[in-house]
């Protein structure tokens, strides 16, 4: 009875760990509905030519041959006067691109753009470092920084700039889009998870005042902001957060705007998305390490954002509580109908089908919004929900890994996501030189838990003297589903 124990103890606490994580989703959801959506904030006139502030835009960039050419060309459409406009491309670029980039750059200054090449001779804190570097030079009272794959429309700046004259403002983040939503099943799925955060988690904890974060890019920074904050640092491989969560406890405000909506490219091949994923869900996990104690110890933010604080650093962590109660869930269907007298301890599944029913109808709000009401859109909700939440746990054991490697210390590089300019269903991503060629070992496991999920379906029928026990069999449906998908596209995708 040790070792059953042991199992259902572990089971439990998993699961009521991600049903305090679906509450405070549900309560993300009531701020959403709540927030406020007129703004009488006092902004800057930028008809009025001394209230003009000077902006520097920072594009990090490394070895992105395929948007390259597409990024200055777009980022030279930004309406904004030249005289208090200047561009810094940060090239820790190791191939060819360098090159072209400098010709491409050359083109633009003859316009009479300000936009300076800036390279280094190593890539020491990588993108941190290369947006420190900068920031030593920059003339702009503001920074906006944007990815390689982003691509603002003309009016952006005079939709975000004007929030600064607040003077507590320090971040306005904007609303990704996505470019290729529609190029396949991966895509996606991607854009549906990313929609949620850009829409439920960033109002609903930006409408209250809890923490949010900068994402990286599509968002712009006060200078000063940054440097009392700290300046950038590369200890963590998200940055973006780190910094985010140090301005902010040093008392400086953020501003979202969900309306003003900056498109990007979503990666299209999945070894792409799970470089992405792992840096992501590891630095995540780097930053509660790292921020735990000075969320706690900070006297100035009330407990109710501590504690959503702390849940938003220990997002990624919820994927190890996932896969914790996937792989105990055929121990505990076995355990359940071997010991009667057990029974009552198996309520805690129930708070897995809560928590479950919490995040389908906090998605729905999300998608609805998005896609409008309807009977229709709601059936293809249904779909799009329970596809989405069977990969999303067929990724639970990369991603923890991922976690695992955060919360212990490991430290690795900075990997970035390849670009392919891929915009629709006729652009092709499998000759991209950055791609890597051999899967990890990592997909021999989600190959081996995808059969041990099967087994866990057959294992529905067996149980037992009442002719089988059914109540799992969808969680190991969606679970075998979710990590045969992972599994056959890493493959595939390799050949």
């Amino acid at each position: 009875m040790i070792i059953e124990t042991i199992i259902i103890v572990i089971y439990t606490i998993a699961i009521l760990l991600i049903f305090m994580y679906a509450l405070a989703q549900l309560n993300l959801l009531f701020n959403y509905i709540s927030a406020k959506r007129k703004d009488n904030a006092p902004k800057f006139n930028l008809e009025n030519p001394s209230e003009v502030p000077f902006i520097t835009i920072q594009l990090p960039v490394f070895n992105e041959m395929y948007v390259m050419e597409r990024l200055l060309d777009n980022i030279a459409t930004i309406d904004y006067p030249k005289n208090k406009l200047e561009i810094q491309v940060l090239d820790d670029s190791t191939d060819e691109t360098v090159e072209s980039t400098a010709t491409h750059i050359a083109k633009l200054q003859k316009t009479g753009l300000d936009i300076q090449h800036i390279t280094r001779t190593n890539r020491t804190g990588f993108k941190a470092g290369a947006l420190k570097e900068g920031l030593k030079i920059a003339k702009g009272e503001f920074i906006a920084i944007f990815d390689s794959d982003f691509l603002p429309k003309p009016d952006w700046l005079k939709r975000t700039v004007p929030y600064f004259k607040n003077e507590e403002i320090g971040v306005v983040q904007t609303r990704w889009g996505h470019i290729n939503r529609n190029y396949s099943l991966l895509t996606k799925i991607q854009a549906f998870a990313l929609d949620a955060h850009f829409t439920l988690e960033q109002v609903g904890r930006n409408s209250k005042g809890h923490f949010i974060n900068f994402n990286g890019t599509a968002g712009i920074w006060r200078k000063t902001c940054i440097i009392d904050a700290g300046n950038w640092e590369g200890d963590t491989l998200t940055e973006d957060l780190d910094l985010s969560y140090r301005a902010q406890l040093k008392n400086w405000k953020f501003k979202y705007l969900e309306d003003v909506e900056t498109p990007a490219e979503l990666p299209v091949v999945i070894s792409a998305a799970r470089s992405q994923q792992f840096r992501w869900n590891k630095g995540g996990a780097e930053n509660f390490r790292k921020m735990l104690w000075r969320v706690i110890k900070n006297k100035n933010i009330s407990a109710k954002t501590k504690v959503h604080g702390l849940l938003h650093l220990l997002n990624s962590t919820m994927f190890l509580n996932i896969l914790i109660v996937a792989i105990l869930s055929i121990p505990m269907l076995y355990i359940k109908n071997e010991y009667a007298h057990l029974k009552h301890y198996f309520l805690a599944m129930s708070f897995f089908v809560i928590s479950t029913v919490i995040f389908f109808i906090c998605y729905w709000v999300m998608y609805r919004n998005i896609y409008g009401k309807g009977i229709k859109n709601f059936m293809g909700y249904i779909g799009m929900f329970f596809v989405f939440f069977s990969i999303a746990m067929g990724f639970s054991l990369h991603n923890s890994i991922a976690v695992l490697e955060g919360h212990l210390g490991k430290k690795s590089a900075f990997i970035r996501t390849p670009k392919f300019n891929i915009n629709n269903l006729k652009d092709s991503w499998k000759n991209n030189k950055y791609i890597k060629k051999k899967p990890s070992v990592n997909v021999i496991f989600e190959g081996i838990l995808m059969l041990y999920f099967g087994f866990g379906m057959y294992s529905a029928f067996i149980v037992g003297d009442q002719g089988g026990d059914f109540g799992l069999f969808p969680f190991h449906t969606m679970l075998f589903t979710g990590f045969g998908y992972v599994f056959f596209k890493s493959i595939a995708s390799k050949v």
